[in-house]
C-alpha cells in the first residue's frame, strides 16, 4: 500500500471533513485498488485504528473489506447505496464532480458517523468495536489518495493509478483533487488545521502538490500514474 496525503496530527480529533473530485483510474490487477478518501486514525504506525470514507475503483475486492462487506458499520439510511458506482464522474475535459464526506464522532453515544453531501447521515460506526484508540478520539486526519498492489516498492512498479492518473504538476483540477478540508477539535467547531504536511510514499509514481499559502481556501492535489519513466 502507497500513500499520497495532506496529514496533521497532534491534537484530539473528533471529525474530518472534505470535498473530493472523482475519478476513474486505471486498476492493473484484480487484487490492487485505488482509493481517494478521508481517514482518521489512532495508535501507533504499524498498530492503529482507522475509519474512512471515499471512492474506491477496486477489482475483485480480494484485498480486504469496504462498507457494509466490513463488520461493525451500521447503515441508517439508504438514500445512498454504499458500494455502488457513482454517476457521473470528472472528466479531463472539464466536467466537475464531487463529493463531500464527514466524519465526526457523537459525543454522547461516542459513535462515529458519516455524513455525506452537508446532510445525509448514512450511518455509524459503534463506539464498541474499538478498545481505546478511536473510542476515545482520532490522533490523525488524512486526506489524499491511496493504492493497494503488491507491485508497489517494486520493479516493475504497478500500473494502477491513483487521483486522475495525472500528475499535479501544473495548478490543476484535472488531478486528484480536495478542498474545503476540515478537522473538528474539542471546540466541535469545524476548521482548517494549523498544520499540515503533504507527502508521497514513492514520489516518482504518484505526487502531492499542496496550495495553503496567500490564499483563502487551500486546496490538495494528488496522484499519479503509477509506473512511468521515472518509477519504471
Amino acid at each position: 500500500m502507497k500513500l499520497a496525503i495532506l496529514h496533521t496530527e497532534g491534537i484530539r480529533y473528533m471529525g474530518g471533513k472534505t470535498d473530493m473530485k472523482t475519478w476513474n483510474p486505471h486498476v492493473e490487477e484484480d487484487d490492487e485498488y485505488s482509493t481517494s478518501r478521508l481517514a482518521l486514525m489512532s495508535g501507533a504506525y504499524n498498530d492503529y485504528q482507522d475509519i474512512e470514507s471515499g471512492w474506491a475503483n477496486d477489482g475483485s475486492r480480494e484485498t480486504g473489506c469496504f462498507d457494509l462487506t466490513c463488520p461493525g458499520f451500521v447503515q441508517t439510511s439508504h438514500e445512498i447505496a454504499l458500494g455502488a458506482a457513482i454517476y457521473p464522474i470528472s472528466t479531463q475535459n472539464g466536467l466537475p464532480y464531487s463529493i463531500s464526506v464527514f466524519i465526526f464522532k457523537d459525543l454522547n453515544t461516542s459513535n462515529w458517523w458519516l455524513q455525506y453531501g452537508g446532510s445525509i447521515n448514512i450511518g455509524y460506526w459503534p463506539s464498541k468495536i474499538f478498545e481505546g484508540g478511536l473510542g476515545i478520539h482520532a490522533q490523525t486526519v488524512q486526506w489524499g489518495g491511496e493504492v493497494y498492489s503488491k507491485n508497489v516498492g517494486k520493479h516493475p512498479h504497478t500500473k494502477t493509478q491513483m487521483g486522475s492518473g495525472a500528475f499535479p504538476i501544473y495548478i490543476s483540477e484535472n488531478t486528484g483533487f480536495m478542498k474545503n478540508m476540515r478537522i473538528l477539535d474539542n471546540s466541535m467547531e469545524l476548521r482548517f488545521p494549523q498544520y499540515v504536511d503533504a507527502y508521497s510514499q514513492e514520489y516518482d509514481c504518484y505526487k502531492t502538490q499542496y496550495m495553503g499559502d496567500y490564499i483563502e481556501e487551500p486546496d490538495f492535489h494528488y496522484g499519479g500514474p503509477g509506473r512511468n519513466p521515472l518509477c519504471p
